[in-house]
């Protein structure tokens, strides 16, 4: 297994559009499509954090994804939303009551306990906990163990992780919701941009890939980062920076064919929803591939698809086992769909199982 995954980490990093679109299926040459390991092994350990991390690099992930939004004091922590309630024990810590509240984010009200309202001292009292408890129930039995980490953190477990498996694990960090803390005076971008710089990792070839669902700030990035940078895009919706600003082009306008050569002026990859890949016919199945890889490599863009989990909840209704939500479906067969239509990588929440699907092993 680790051998198979020594192929995958630096085989994009930093290699223009052109020669990811050319040179195989992760720009190497032939090599396999990449495993990046979504907020860790989220299947097995409740997401971001440490532990989470480890295990999706130890079961042969060449990527170990996080989510970086900040602390009331400027902190990166990994989190997939500044909301907290749902991810950590902060309900049970009756110092934080009163942080409790509402707030708008992109367009969604969420109410809870928000990350830009606790210093990381703060977070660090708080426990990770499994956010969809009903469908991994067997994750809960880590409630409690782990800590929020920093951005930082995650960097150090790399190179140590690195160095004890023989083999270039890469990071995959997104910042999340860049207008919104822009306009709260917490842009994360310079922060972001600073840690790279102190860890070395700003320079081509380093096993990193950079990603937003925003455009400004990427576009911004492109002159301050030497990394390969990802447009993510969903089924539905538009960007929130777009929004802001009054434009009115949807994530649909943009994975046209014409929408991804913009998007090649200032990224290397797209990161779509699985459903803009293969689309899912009224009945939930799975349904007719699209253009957009085929438009995407044609453009000079990598791609690389969210998120595969091996639960039933999450799967086409034709792929589904008898049984419960969590029970596990037929995912390989999901998964050998997907590599068919030419994908460079996949986000998995099951690294091992998305391991062997690339692998065939």
């Amino acid at each position: 297994m680790a051998s198979a995954a020594v192929l995958g980490p630096l085989a994009v990093a930093g290699a223009s559009p052109a020669a990811a679109s050319t040179a195989g299926p992760t720009g190497g040459g032939g090599e396999r499509p990449l495993v990046i390991g979504h907020r860790g092994a989220s299947g097995y350990r409740p997401e971001h954090t440490l532990a989470s991390y480890e295990l999706a690099a130890r079961m042969g992930a060449d990527y170990m994804e996080c989510d970086l939004v900040s602390t009331k004091d400027g902190e990166l922590v990994c989190r997939h939303e500044p909301e907290i309630g749902g991810t950590t024990d902060v309900a049970r810590h009756p110092e934080f009551a009163n942080r409790k509240t509402a707030k708008t984010i992109d367009g969604t009200r969420y109410e809870g306990w928000f990350t830009e309202d606790f210093t990381l001292a703060e977070l660090r009292t708080l426990r990770a906990v499994e956010r969809i408890p009903d469908i991994r129930p067997r994750n809960r039995i880590y409630d409690g163990r782990y800590p929020i980490p920093t951005f930082t953190e995650l960097i150090e477990l790399r190179k140590r992780l690195s160095a004890e498996l023989h083999r270039e694990i890469g990071i995959y960090p997104e910042i999340k919701h860049s207008t919104y803390f822009a306009g709260l005076g917490k842009a994360i971008e310079p922060r972001f941009v600073a840690t790279l710089n102190r860890a070395g990792l700003n320079r081509r070839g380093a096993p990193v890939f950079v990603q937003s669902f925003e455009t400004k700030n990427l576009r911004e990035l492109r002159k301050q980062l030497k990394l390969p940078l990802v447009q993510l895009t969903d089924a539905t919706g538009a960007p929130a920076d777009l929004v802001a600003a009054g434009d009115k082009r949807t994530w649909a306008d943009l994975t046209t064919a014409a929408g991804l050569k913009e998007i090649s002026t200032y990224a290397d990859a797209v990161g779509p929803n699985k459903d803009q890949v293969i689309a899912r016919n009224p009945d939930v199945s799975l349904g007719a591939v699209t253009p957009l890889v085929r438009d995407a490599h044609a453009a000079g863009l990598i791609v690389h698809p969210y998120t595969f989990r091996n639960e039933n909840s999450f799967l086409p209704a034709n792929l589904r086992s008898p049984g419960a939500e969590s029970e596990y479906g037929d995912v390989f067969a999901e998964y050998r769909a997907f590599l068919a239509t030419g994908i460079d990588g996949v986000f998995s929440d099951n690294p091992d199982t998305a391991l062997a699907a690339v692998t065939g092993r």
